[in-house]
């Protein structure tokens, strides 16, 4: 999980981010 957060973190992609975190 957390690396798939850093994945989404480094990408820059704050929506992405947003949704993956709404969807768990």
């Amino acid at each position: 999980m957390l690396q798939e957060f850093k994945k989404f973190a480094m990408r820059g992609n704050v929506v992405d981010m947003a949704v993956g975190i709404i969807i768990g």
